[in-house]
């Protein structure tokens, strides 16, 4: 069974979500220095201004993420792996560029401008958060997932 057949149905993807919201909050918090402030701020500001702006944008984003690691989670299971944080983290590059793959389709199909222009700046730096979240974000998967058959 594919992770997207797992993941996204309506039981599961509630408490999906929910631990995804956990994963960017861990990461945003784990961030250091000058730019890891800036993150912060950002992030608490971004969060003042839209409420449950993390929870929004999973929900609509997570299902196109989903079906990216599709093929990741066939061969994570092919290979009997054990944990899949570890081998997403193992594949950072290949793993992130189909990650952001997905958002910088969304964005591109937006006729928000403001919204385009934020990413814009921003998309520089965001392999570089994806690969550091990659371990996180497959183990929070991964306790969503039933074991092969």
């Amino acid at each position: 069974m594919t992770l997207s057949q797992q993941l996204l149905p309506k039981k599961v993807r509630p408490g999906v979500i929910k631990d995804l919201v956990e994963v960017v909050q861990q990461e945003v918090a784990s961030k250091k220095g000058v730019s890891g402030a800036a993150i912060k701020a950002g992030y608490a500001a971004a969060s003042r201004v839209v409420p449950n702006l993390t929870e929004r944008a999973l929900r609509k984003l997570f299902p196109d993420f989903a079906r990216a690691l599709d093929p990741y989670w066939a061969d994570f299971e092919s290979s009997g792996g054990t944990d899949f944080g570890r081998y997403l983290a193992d594949r950072g590059a290949e793993v992130s560029a189909s990650l952001l793959a997905v958002t910088d389709a969304k964005v591109a199909g937006s006729g928000r401008e403001p919204i385009k222009k934020v990413y814009k700046a921003l998309r520089g730096k965001a392999d570089a958060h994806v690969q550091a979240a990659l371990p996180r974000l497959g183990a929070a998967l991964q306790r969503h997932t039933r074991p092969a058959a």
